[in-house]
């Protein structure tokens, strides 16, 4: 048996390494459609993120971001969670670790409908319901609740980047308020 010394940044690439990967391999990501539930556990509620994109447009956004090497899926939801929403969002993790749907994002147009201009991706979808406060953090401007017909919205729908209006749009049907 070999003792090693511990990476002190372990699950991190350096920003070379992660290039690198992001040329060869597919990224494991997760994505939360953060929601507020009413008394009898319907979506009334849908947060979304609101950030500037590498161009400086605004867009419409979810929380997301990668899986760590030896992290848990529900430990890298809770991660986002807390970095996109703040520690005192409060949200209420799945029982299964199954998502609603899963989501494959391109460098470039494809089948899918899903791009993302650095990477192949492909990305676990959850319904996230919240009942703290919010402060949206890290790259995120602001964060605001609308009903599910103000996301559903040509106008909102436009705001999204990569796909995510149609994978917003997929929540909503899973969780039962649209087709």
């Amino acid at each position: 048996m070999s003792v090693r010394t511990p990476d002190p940044y372990p699950g991190w690439l350096s920003d070379e390494d992660l290039y690198e990967a992001r040329n060869r391999l597919p990224m494991i990501y997760v994505e939360a459609v953060p929601v507020r539930l009413d008394p009898l556990g319907y979506v009334n509620e849908v947060g979304l993120l609101l950030q500037a994109d590498e161009e400086g447009s605004m867009v419409r956004s979810l929380v997301s971001g990668r899986v760590l090497y030896r992290e848990t899926i529900r430990a890298a939801l809770i991660r986002h969670l807390e970095k996109d929403l703040g520690p005192f969002a409060l949200p209420q993790l799945p029982v299964s670790p199954v998502p609603f749907t899963v989501a494959e994002y391109f460098p470039s147009p494809s089948q899918t409908g899903y791009t993302d201009d650095r990477q192949h991706a492909v990305a676990l979808a959850y319904i996230i319901p919240v009942t703290g406060d919010c402060n949206p953090r890290q790259d995120a401007l602001e964060l605001t609740w609308m009903s599910p017909e103000e996301v559903l919205s040509p106008a909102v729908q436009s705001e999204f980047s990569g796909g995510r209006g149609d994978l917003v749009r997929q929540a909503l049907a899973f969780a039962g308020l649209c087709r």
